[in-house]
């Protein structure tokens, strides 16, 4: 069993497992915008706030502290590296608006820009179409397999890479997706990237020197979250919606989970989750050493023990209103901490 956290509009829930479930809310009146766990710590998590900056946990949630030099940013994307660990703790990336990229190596007490980033030649042409006049970092993605590389995901107009923790870049490729919205790897198949993107589905088996666009079965093409099965990289679970209209405000909402198998198109896989209609864009987490999936709306929090085939709603008590804007992110940590 797992600690569940979720980042919604207003607050940080945790549920912890029991009989019953319990939940606290933290961080509340800080727009919490993204979650993530250092799994190779099992207790430490850091959130990202829209203003307010980041926040890190040591305890499971139980408490949290502002951390120093990102006060009042607008943090939209936070990463916890699992291949880059400095004196037992991960190295962090954290992703702002304007759109720049900083690394700490020491849990957040200091913070090194990537100044590079915002140099690189595509940089001119990031707009985040709602407000053309700013553009953001939508995702990180540490490279589950080589250290020191991370991709980055720029809403929109980019996903780049370095592979030196930030020092060089490595610019947008033809071909590759625009609007990537969130991106996977795995430590079992290097060079293999994972883009869930507005645009479609992307795949690069070389790092992201070259993609493949892979829609074929996909009717919503409106691509969110992304999950990969840790024991199966040709097993991939995404959320969809036809476009952002639909993905995200449950008065509005018809999103959909779809799955792809070895050597199979996209299928939906909604077994166990509620209907699309009124249903937002889930978002997900993994836990490898279970092969848990963990998908997140504004319904609730689902559970999938067989890569996404079928889903299990969890009984939490959640409070009333949770989702009502949907779910931001969501981070799973060991319950035994």
């Amino acid at each position: 069993m797992h600690v569940v956290m979720l980042a919604t509009e207003h607050s940080v829930l945790i549920a912890r497992p029991g009989a019953p479930w319990t939940v606290e809310e933290r961080l509340a009146g800080l727009a919490p915008a993204c979650l993530a766990a250092d799994q190779g710590d099992g207790a430490r998590v850091y959130c990202g706030t829209s203003g307010h900056g980041v926040w890190r946990s040591a305890d499971v949630g139980r408490s949290w502290e502002a951390v120093p030099g990102l006060e009042r940013a607008d943090v939209t994307a936070v990463a916890v590296s699992p291949t880059e660990r400095v004196d037992a703790l991960g190295v962090v990336y954290v992703g702002t608006e304007p759109s720049a990229l900083y690394r700490s190596s020491d849990g957040g007490e200091t913070w090194r820009e990537a100044a590079g980033l915002r140099r690189l030649e595509s940089a001119p042409t990031w707009s985040f179409p709602p407000r053309p006049e700013t553009h953001h970092v939508r995702w990180i993605e540490p490279d589950a397999a080589v250290p020191g590389r991370v991709f980055v995901a720029i809403e929109a107009g980019a996903l780049v890479r370095t592979d030196d923790a930030g020092r060089t870049w490595r610019d947008r490729v033809a071909g590759g997706p625009y609007d990537t919205h969130t991106a996977a790897t795995q430590p079992g198949a290097p060079g293999r990237v994972y883009s869930a993107a507005g645009d479609g589905y992307f795949e690069s088996r070389d790092a992201g020197e070259t993609w493949q666009r892979r829609v074929n079965g996909l009717r919503h093409r409106y691509l969110i979250g992304i999950a990969v099965d840790p024991e199966d990289p040709e097993t991939v679970v995404a959320s969809a919606a036809a476009g952002p209209g639909t993905a995200y405000r449950p008065a509005h909402a018809d999103a959909f989970v779809y799955r792809r198998a070895r050597g199979a198109t996209w299928t939906v896989s909604m077994a166990g989750l509620p209907e699309p209609r009124g249903t937002t864009a889930s978002r997900f987490a993994v836990d490898p050493d279970s092969r848990t999936m963990y998908a997140a709306n504004n319904r609730g929090v689902f559970r999938s023990r067989d890569a996404g085939r079928t889903w299990t709603a969890l009984d939490v008590p959640w409070p009333s209103g949770t989702g009502a804007f949907g779910v931001h992110a969501i981070a799973v940590l060991p319950a035994t901490t």
